[in-house]
């Protein structure tokens, strides 16, 4: 029998709220891979439209943990890293990588810090440059346009040009070994697309999907967790952006008109379709 493929995904845990290690947990598994989960703090809910939630930061939990892994011999195939709850966390993850990644394993970042111009509530610039930092671990980066902004220090806008994005796709490729998949292209009307960045390849391919006109927190986590599991079973860059941004529109699409859902996406409803799109690309 071949060996499970193992994951480690380091994100928060909102307890209530589709978002962080609540999709990456269900969305990897769904393709079959063990997927570990570290958590990065604990909230009672996630922060978009919810008020007085609470907040428990693991911080110093996080080196203990890799201390027991470390002494159990636990190694893992490729690590997911997300929502992180503190600048300090962001050495620990390092050394996490550094000790816990098979010799060959992957790296996934998404810089979840920023969205439509503006940082999460408690991250800054400071935040942003240490990020830069992990993002240079990564063998995989999945930022939006805010964060990448944050990342090269440039000003951000609500609408990039074509040309624009492919240059901070360039430029965020020198963080990175491999790969980039830079989110929020919007110069083909009616569509959403991202540039996908393979360095291995030396290729730049813009992937478009329709544009639903809904806006929902945790549709990034979707995204990447879907992005993961489709690299995970082989897919090439724009093969697991083009699964992803599919599985991603689908579960916006079952949202719409619910008005009592504000909270995240219906992934769950879109789980079987999964495989259908592995056999698509």
């Amino acid at each position: 029998m071949n060996e499970t493929i193992k994951i480690l995904t380091i994100q928060d845990i909102s307890c209530y709220g589709q978002c962080s290690i609540t999709v990456a947990l269900p969305i990897v598994s769904a393709f079959g891979i063990e997927t570990a989960i570290l958590p990065s703090a604990v909230l009672s809910t996630h922060t978009a439209g919810f008020t007085d939630f609470t907040v428990r930061d693991l911080t110093e939990d996080l080196p203990e943990i890799r201390k027991h892994w470390e002494k159990e011999g636990i190694l893992f195939d490729a690590i997911y890293t997300g929502f992180i709850a503190s600048i300090e966390q962001l050495d620990y993850i390092k050394d996490i990588i550094d000790s816990r990644l098979k010799p060959g394993g992957l790296v996934f970042v998404d810089p979840a810090m920023a969205d439509h111009g503006e940082f999460y509530n408690g991250f800054d610039q400071e935040f942003a440059d240490k990020m830069g930092e992990l993002c240079k671990l990564g063998d995989y980066i999945l930022p939006n346009t805010t964060e990448a902004c944050y990342i090269l220090h440039k000003p951000w806008k609500e609408e990039f040009t074509k040309e624009e994005m492919l240059e901070m796709a360039n430029e965020l490729s020198e963080f990175t070994k491999r790969h980039v998949i830079l989110k929020g292209d919007t110069h083909n009307e009616g569509q959403l697309g991202m540039i996908v960045l393979d360095k291995l390849e030396s290729t730049c391919e813009i992937v478009f999907n329709d544009k639903v006109d809904y806006v929902s927190h945790g549709t990034g986590d979707v995204f990447a967790s879907a992005f993961v599991g489709s690299t995970m079973n082989g897919k090439i860059p724009t093969q697991a952006a083009k699964i992803a941004g599919e599985f991603t529109k689908s579960a916006i699409e079952k949202t719409v008109g619910d008005e009592t859902h504000k909270y995240g996406v219906k992934f769950e409803l879109v789980i079987p379709e999964l495989y259908g799109l592995l056999e698509k690309y």
